[in-house]
């Protein structure tokens, strides 16, 4: 069959995010408020997970001793790099403990994971031009980025199953990423078109890594992985390397036909800042999300149920499909990683200790035989109104209840919980709780003095946005 070789037109998909992050003027200012406790919770989470020895291993420069020209200062760190693997250690920092901010929707994501391509891309301009005598980027570049980045990963997310065929949602952050770090570089359409198409080429890792029998660390480096290749790319296109137009359409050959099982990658809405505005912030517990209200509902049975463990009969956990889907587990868990992406080990720790911490996924606690006798009486059972209310655009729901019976018969209230703390219906009651995690997370790294001048600058909210980012940055330095 004979085939014309005519250059087809970009395809739509990527003009349509060229030109949001190319034109758009940002004017909500809840989603400026938000994106500040945004780069304030998720830089925390980074520092808190520098006390894990199988996060820092992975840290540093590649050639051991380099030390960058105007490179990026990597938070908690001594690490000067370049921009691509300052992105990867930021990037990991920040995902390592499942404790940064969440999206879900037909895929599921961390929005802030693609903080690591922008603040890395941020502080290596803002040096660069102040070694050029020109003025940095000040923290309001930054949140624009995050915003954007935020609306890219999250609006394709609301329609487009990723995870459905296979993909880790992690490739979502690499396209936010890849736009947003293309524009701050100084790229035009040109650039973004080009750094997009190549990202489209890409393509995504499986999700091999998040399931069982196969869960394990690469998890919690993935999306560091994905943002520094963004990084990569948009480099690469600064330097005019070409792109394909056609990268998701063309027949036999591109994302969708390959990748997507002939389906057609759609933008469910005008993108603005509708994810920001509603991201869902993790504060009570470092836990895959989806597990969130199920550890709120254990830790409010926690004072009913700690003294009874030996009689409980049965845990009944009613959720939604997505959960069970992703997070429903029996028999052995191998690793950290397996632990906080399963449900019924979340709702044992809950309900023995009324609290989750990191620590509570590592062997140590692990060995305590009561959790997988715990885990053993749990029936997992979904709740069509929950799967419902999980999909829905006004609601975004994520509803989990716990009821346990006893030996005797007796049974405690079914407890429930539709929004977890963090979610836009409870943010104000979620924001004091943000800081107080902030102030914990960043006592874990720092001595008091460095501490206190790192908290006054991140919760002068009046001022943050107007601070260089380089300043910022050095905040964090060791």
């Amino acid at each position: 069959m004979l085939q014309m070789n005519e250059r087809q037109k970009t395809d739509q998909l990527i003009e349509d995010i060229t030109e949001y992050v190319l034109n758009k003027e940002i004017t909500s200012e809840e989603a400026y408020t938000t994106a500040k406790y945004v780069l304030m919770d998720t830089i925390g989470c980074g520092i808190l997970a520098l006390n894990y020895p199988e996060c820092t291993k992975l840290l540093g420069p590649n050639a051991p001793g380099t030390i960058v020209p105007n490179g990026v200062n990597i938070p908690g760190t001594k690490d000067v790099l370049d921009p691509v693997k300052g992105a990867f250690d930021i990037g990991v920092m920040i995902r390592w403990l499942d404790y940064n901010d969440t999206w879900l929707a037909e895929e599921w994501g961390h929005p802030s994971d693609n903080l690591g391509g922008i603040l890395a891309v941020a502080d290596y301009i803002s040096r660069t031009r102040i070694a050029n005598g020109k003025e940095p980027l000040v923290v309001h570049d930054v949140l624009e980025a995050m915003i954007k980045a935020h609306e890219i990963q999250g609006v394709l997310a609301l329609d487009n199953s990723l995870n459905r065929v296979g993909l880790d949602h992690v490739f979502f952050v690499k396209i936010a990423s890849t736009a947003v770090v293309t524009k701050m570089l100084g790229g035009g359409k040109a650039e973004i078109n080009n750094a997009l198409s190549n990202a489209w080429v890409d393509n995504a890792s499986l999700r091999t890594y998040r399931h069982a029998p196969n869960t394990g660390s690469r998890k919690s480096w993935a999306a560091g992985d994905a943002t520094s290749r963004a990084v990569f790319l948009a480099q690469m296109a600064m330097k005019g390397e070409m792109g394909y137009p056609g990268a998701l359409t063309t027949p036999g050959w591109g994302f969708q036909d390959v990748m997507f099982n002939n389906g057609t990658i759609t933008l469910q809405r005008p993108l603005d800042a509708y994810v920001m505005e509603n991201v869902l912030f993790k504060v009570s517990f470092p836990a895959e999300f989806h597990a969130q209200t199920a550890a709120e509902a254990g830790v409010v049975l926690h004072p009913e149920v700690k003294d009874r463990l030996d009689e409980i009969k049965e845990i009944t956990i009613t959720t939604h499909e997505s959960a069970i889907r992703i997070i429903d587990k029996t028999g052995p868990l191998h690793n950290p990683a397996d632990r906080d992406h399963c449900l019924q080990y979340i709702t044992a720790i809950a309900l023995m200790k009324g609290q989750i911490d990191a620590e509570d996924y590592e062997d140590e606690v692990a060995k305590d035989p009561m959790i997988d006798v715990l885990r053993d009486k749990m029936n997992i059972k979904e709740n069509k109104q929950y799967t419902k209310d999980y999909l829905d655009a006004e609601k975004r729901s994520i509803a989990n209840a716990i009821q346990i019976t006893f030996t005797d018969g007796t049974m405690t209230e079914n407890v429930a919980f539709e929004y977890p703390l963090g979610h836009r219906f409870r943010r104000e009651e979620a924001f004091p709780k943000i800081i107080e995690k902030f102030k914990a997370n960043i006592a874990t790294q720092y001595a008091d003095k460095q501490r206190q001048t790192i908290e006054d600058a991140c919760l002068n909210m009046d001022q943050l946005s107007s601070m260089q980012v380089n300043e910022w940055m050095d905040l964090f330095a060791k």
